[in-house]
């Protein structure tokens, strides 16, 4: 009998259960502890590369959390860290050394572009960024000394979508390690171990947590690429604590369900800004006018919760859309089940130079939505009364 196999809904829950164990806690037990007890001092050599040695070095909650994550990407393993840039941070510093070289696309979280673009260089390794649809841009950009290429899909702000076979192609062909900031797409939502992405990371801050209630990262990949990124999580000391592990495995649970009706309201609250008077563009994967249309329909289940659209007037304009907003809460962050909006250039994008943002596509005007679980109608009613505070686009006058 063929054995089946497990979909993404039923992972979210019972990723890294025993289903066979009998009278346990249905809860997974918050490990609360610094250390722990040995019996002698041979089983404290045996245990120190465990989940029961330090808590720096891992814990049996954390490993709930990494476990049922692998079984999401369907990977060999993965890590948590302390937020989602200790991820990035740790596991970069972790596979490259000084001298090396990173092919990134030019379309990534501020944070990444900063420590990309103004850290590594004092490691002595240098950044290429490249336009993030432009694959022949990727391959020149590659240089002997290449040994990473960073994508993120879909981007932040922009929604653009990256073409996982194309990538992970250049990747093979140059022997290069591919890494990709997932948290946008989420597990429930697309697959880039699937196409041949190396890593595969999330902010778990966002959709895996689900409630704005804690900071995390995760990081999955090949179990000799965890290893050596354990190492260096271990030495630089950026790990998960336990209740926020426990928090992250709860939310984990209801992943799939969040997910769903956030791709619904999102889809909705994307087709009502598109036909708005006052809205000059909208951005989201599943879209039949987003340029990357075709390849999202093909790599993603759904279009995630993330929608961005770019007011018809000025950054002032788009400043009072979201104030007046009221079910949309003014926050940065994103992926809770409570809808936030944001202004790009003022938040997630602020610390880059306004010529990189324009390369981007990240204008003044453009407004970001986390799209949350609550009603649609009730979302589009407010964003409806809010696009109010535009001043009505000027008409032309003729003869």
């Amino acid at each position: 009998m063929k054995r089946h196999s497990q979909h993404s809904e039923t992972k979210a829950v019972h990723g890294a259960a025993d289903l066979e164990k009998k009278n346990g806690p249905l809860s997974t037990p918050i490990y609360q502890t610094s250390t722990f007890e040995v019996t002698d001092n041979d089983e404290q050599v045996r245990v120190r590369n465990t989940d029961h040695h330090y808590t720096r070095y891992g814990n049996p909650t954390n490993t709930v959390a990494e476990k049922t994550i692998t079984e999401l990407e369907g990977m060999d393993a993965a890590l948590t860290f302390a937020s989602g840039m200790g991820a990035v941070t740790t596991t970069i510093m972790a596979l490259l050394k000084s001298g090396d070289h990173v092919v990134a696309q030019r379309d990534i979280y501020g944070g990444v572009n900063k420590f990309l673009s103004q850290w590594l260089p004092k490691m002595g390794i240098e950044t290429s960024f490249v336009d993030t649809n432009e694959y022949e841009q990727h391959a020149r950009a590659i240089r002997p000394n290449t040994k990473l290429l960073y994508l993120e899909s879909p981007t932040n702000p922009t929604l653009r979508v990256v073409d996982f076979k194309k990538v992970a192609a250049i990747a093979r062909q140059h022997k290069l390690l591919s890494m990709i900031d997932a948290t946008f797409g989420t597990p429930i939502n697309q697959h880039p171990a699937e196409f041949g992405i190396d890593l595969v990371m999330h902010s778990g801050t966002k959709y895996l947590a689900g409630h704005s209630d804690l900071i995390c990262g995760i990081v999955a990949g090949r179990h000799e690429l965890i290893k050596r990124i354990w190492d260096t999580r271990t030495t630089l000391g950026n790990c998960m604590d336990p209740h926020a592990s426990w928090l992250l495995v709860r939310g984990l649970k209801t992943l799939a369900v969040r997910v769903a009706r956030q791709n619904e309201n999102a889809l909705r609250v994307a087709e009502f800004l598109t036909d708005h008077a006052k809205v000059r563009s909208v951005h989201y994967p599943f879209l039949g006018s987003h340029p990357q249309y075709a390849v999202a329909r093909q790599q993603m289940s759904g279009g995630g919760g993330m929608v961005s659209f770019e007011v018809e007037g000025t950054g002032e304009d788009a400043r009072r859309v979201s104030e007046a907003m009221r079910l949309f809460t003014l926050a940065t962050s994103l992926g809770g089940v409570e809808s936030l909006v944001s202004i790009p250039v003022l938040t997630s994008h602020a610390m880059i130079p306004a010529e990189a943002r324009a390369k981007m596509g990240v204008t003044e005007q453009m407004i970001r939505l986390s799209v949350g679980i609550e009603n649609a109608d009730d979302l589009i009613a407010d964003l409806e009364q809010a696009l109010e505070s535009v001043a009505a686009p000027q008409q032309v006058q003729v003869g």
